[in-house]
């Protein structure tokens, strides 16, 4: 089927991207589709996490990949340094202590503001029923694009030798569409359920950052494949890229709160040098 065509079905675009006869997203109340969503539920509630092989029509991930690959020439180059908990290192803390250690890797990267509302990838993301299936797995009583005019869309591209160090998100689901899979290596890895609100597996923890993943879990992902997983509570991260290929990913961002957004430091912190000039120039606007 050409992609052409398949925009022609439904009114919501970003639907017509998904193989609804594989995944029936879009009935969730009945019939196949309450089956579908009721296994999505436990999956998460069990492991952690949900991922879907080709979610998207065969065409659909060429677009994609295409579109992707046509913008990121465009994006920031970042090398990122940060605690795994997103956070600027505790310079008073034990010599073990993760809090203390400061972890870095380098990525080019596309923030929302730099993906055209006209995109191919944008049109899923503000899919309405994508959303509300992204809702519904996870069992909340409401959810919302996000607001952070950087955070709500990302578009990530892991160039080989490089990887992604280990980190906690800040909000507690996130939400991935591989791309493009790397040749070799760029597998995503995480220690499941390493944390809760109240506590962490520090010990786990410490191994996995040391080097030592016996106890890590990791699943295979090709192009196309959707995946959910509670990133704020398992440590995660993507092994080193080998090969001539990047590993390009969408990562949707979603909240349960509407309109907030992240402060300027973080921000900065995330997207760097670009950002910062885009939000003290704004500063200094208000101020004039």
């Amino acid at each position: 089927m050409l992609l052409a065509d398949v925009f022609c079905e439904h009114e919501d675009m970003g639907l017509n991207l998904i193989d609804l006869k594989r995944y029936p997203i879009e009935f969730l109340d009945y019939g196949e589709g309450a089956q579908f969503l009721e296994q999505c539920q436990q999956q998460i509630i069990d492991k952690g996490w949900c991922s879907f092989e080709e979610f998207l029509h065969p065409d659909a991930v060429t677009a994609l990949t295409n579109e992707a690959k046509n913008l990121l020439p465009t994006a920031d180059i970042l090398t990122i340094k940060r605690t795994i908990y997103n956070t600027e290192p505790d310079l008073s803390a034990k010599a073990n202590d993760p809090k203390g250690k400061q972890l870095v890797h380098k990525t080019v990267q596309l923030a929302n503001d730099q993906i055209p509302p006209s995109t191919i990838v944008q049109r899923l993301y503000q899919s309405k029923i994508l959303t509300e299936f992204v809702r519904r797995v996870q069992k909340k009583e409401h959810l919302y694009h996000c607001a952070d005019e950087f955070q709500a869309l990302n578009i990530i591209a892991l160039q080989p030798d490089n990887w992604h160090a280990w980190h906690y998100d800040t909000l507690e689901c996130t939400v991935t569409l591989l791309l493009q899979a790397a040749q070799k290596g760029g597998e995503f890895a995480f220690l499941p359920n390493s944390r809760t609100d109240e506590t962490e597996d520090r010990e786990s923890v410490e191994q996995v950052i040391a080097g030592d993943l016996s106890k890590t879990k990791s699943f295979s992902r090709g192009a196309g494949t959707f995946t959910l997983f509670r990133g704020g509570y398992s440590l995660h991260g993507v092994t080193k890229v080998e090969g001539s290929i990047p590993r390009v990913t969408a990562i949707f961002t979603y909240d349960e709160q509407p309109g907030r957004v992240l402060s300027n430091e973080v921000n900065i912190q995330i997207y760097g040098p670009r950002v910062e000039k885009i939000l003290s120039q704004r500063n200094l606007a208000k101020q004039s």
